[in-house]
């Protein structure tokens, strides 16, 4: 490999990052709806082997772009006869096709209505653009409000299958985007992705039509609710993980449990209360409405504030059973202000098994949700679909699990 800079080969070429890790990028053509050159491109990791590793996915790259070019009659991408075009959906909206391709590709420059409009035509005649183009090499992590232990086990998760089919992983932070008034939906076509992974978030109609329409495959992970749109998701056993929380505290002695839910909102929520609540009636003492809270945001501050309202009670609750771990550590704050002992005077659980519960005093009791697998499953699933397979299952879910720790213990004199 060449000093620092770029090294050009036949029809590709390598070039050293600051970071040292290599970046192969080949021409693959003019994009006929843009008019702009298009390349596919990779990033090798630093270290042993990278130089050789680089020639291989430019060799690699080179062979895509030749098939792209070449493809046989029967392997040959495109639009069958009888389905419709950019020209046709322009004449239905009543628009040029350049203004069609640009909503198409993410593009500024086409005004409010008529974009709505021309999404209108793509959603009710069902376009699906044809199988020719090129998309970046990397998928799409979409949070809304990225919450930094839980995202990087995401990422992390992501990155394992990406990684594997060499390829790089992004994220957006929707949130962000909207305090800035950008329409993330529609940035994101600019970069096509290979496949997109929806984080805590449902998707407009509008936005799955974009999506859709675009050959870009979304697969949703841990859904706010019910996805409105065909969309495979991925979760954990919610329900399952509230029931056995739950037993714990009642295997323990606990009657008088309180619990500190997480946004109605939110399915995950709802399952975790409602698993509870089927444990509680299984065991002849049905949850107390009264020492029921519902949070807001799955945040400390639920646990701070629901807490403390809870342990004033003249009859409190023996055991408070959080929504997840941050309304745990909430109310491990609570009952500190209130001067009570953890889990002398209260017993108390979460769920998620973030790292900090590991780290508090005492040491969390929670229910471990696998981050980490449900992000590589939604990613295995994001892939498959960008293959052209049909997924033999639209909801995945895997088990969670309860870990004991030192947070619960038999109420006081039970």
């Amino acid at each position: 490999m060449a000093s620092p800079g770029r090294q050009r080969a036949a029809r590709g070429e390598i070039e050293r990052l600051p970071s040292g890790s290599l970046r192969v990028r080949v021409y693959a053509g003019i994009d006929p709806a843009t008019g702009k050159r298009r390349y596919l491109q990779e990033t090798v990791p630093a270290g042993d082997g990278a130089e050789q590793a680089a020639e291989a996915a430019r060799t690699r790259l080179l062979r895509q772009v030749d098939k792209q070019r070449n493809p046989t009659s029967q392997e040959r991408p495109g639009r069958r006869r009888g389905e419709l075009t950019v020209a046709a959906v322009a004449r239905l909206a009543g628009v040029s096709a350049p203004t069609v391709s640009k909503v198409l590709n993410g593009r500024s420059g086409v005004a409010l209505e008529t974009r709505r409009r021309v999404e209108a035509a793509l959603r009710e005649h069902g376009y699906r653009r044809p199988g020719n183009l090129v998309q970046g090499a990397h998928l799409e992590v979409v949070f809304y409000g990225v919450q930094s232990k839980m995202a990087i086990d995401i990422l992390h998760g992501v990155e394992m299958v990406a990684g594997a089919h060499a390829l790089a992983v992004s994220f957006t932070d929707i949130l962000h985007q909207a305090s800035q008034g950008r329409v993330w939906a529609t940035e994101l076509l600019a970069r096509r992705p290979v496949g997109v992974i929806a984080v805590h978030l449902g998707l407009s109609a509008e936005q799955h039509t974009l999506l859709a329409t675009s050959g870009i495959p979304v697969v949703s992970l841990d859904p706010n609710g019910e996805p409105e749109q065909p969309i495979p998701s991925v979760g954990a056993t919610n329900w399952s993980g509230g029931f056995a929380a739950t037993r714990h505290l009642l295997g323990l002695g606990h009657r008088r449990i309180a619990v500190v839910g997480g946004p109605a909102d939110r399915l995950c929520a709802r399952a975790r209360l409602e698993g509870a609540r089927a444990a509680m009636s299984a065991a002849g003492t049905p949850l107390d409405e009264r020492i029921l809270r519902i949070g807001r945001w799955f945040a400390f501050e639920d646990g701070l504030t629901y807490g403390g309202e809870l342990l004033r009670l003249p009859d409190r609750p023996t055991a408070v059973l959080c929504g997840n771990d941050l309304q745990a550590l909430g109310v491990y704050e609570a009952a500190r202000q209130a001067g009570l002992r953890i889990p002398h005077d209260l017993s108390v659980v979460g769920f998620d098994d973030i790292a900090y519960s590991r780290w508090c005093g005492p040491p969390l009791t929670t229910v471990r949700q696998p981050l980490v697998d449900m992000a590589a499953a939604a990613a295995e699933l994001a892939l498959a679909l960008a293959a052209g397979q049909t997924p033999t299952h639209t909801r995945v879910e895997l088990a969670t699990t309860l870990i004991v720790r030192d947070s619960t213990a038999p109420p006081a004199g039970g």
